[in-house]
């Protein structure tokens, strides 16, 4: 089921790379690349951007500014966008910079609001 859902996003993702469904525990549930090359180091790149996630979301609580929605992150060589799904998951699509990031956060956010009654605690 989720694998489905993240093909769609690539399909419909101009300059998509990849896209997982991650754990705040650095683990990930589920992924998709757009391509058979080896993506280790981005897989390895989401797995550190967990820190970031909780950090900021505990940030967001700690401020009154409420619970975080999604982080962007934009590298020389790929852009990473993260949508919180529940409280423990997060997506994270993995773009080239000239990839349609508008399209991209419109796909994550319509895969969050399709998969959170799974990852509702």
């Amino acid at each position: 089921m989720f694998k489905d859902a993240l093909q769609e996003i690539l399909e419909r993702t101009e300059g998509s790379l990849g896209v997982l469904i991650m754990g705040l525990d650095g683990i990930p549930v589920e992924k998709a690349w757009r391509d058979d090359e080896s993506h280790s180091n981005l897989d390895i790149a989401v797995a550190e951007y967990t820190s970031l996630v909780r950090k900021a979301d505990q940030s967001n609580g700690d401020t009154g500014l409420g619970g975080l929605n999604e982080i962007t992150v934009s590298n020389e060589n790929a852009v990473f966008i993260l949508r919180l799904l529940g409280e423990e998951y997060f997506l994270a699509l993995i773009m080239n910079p000239e990839g349609n990031f508008g399209r991209g956060r419109y796909e994550l956010r319509k895969a969050e609001l399709q998969m959170e009654h799974e990852f509702i605690i």
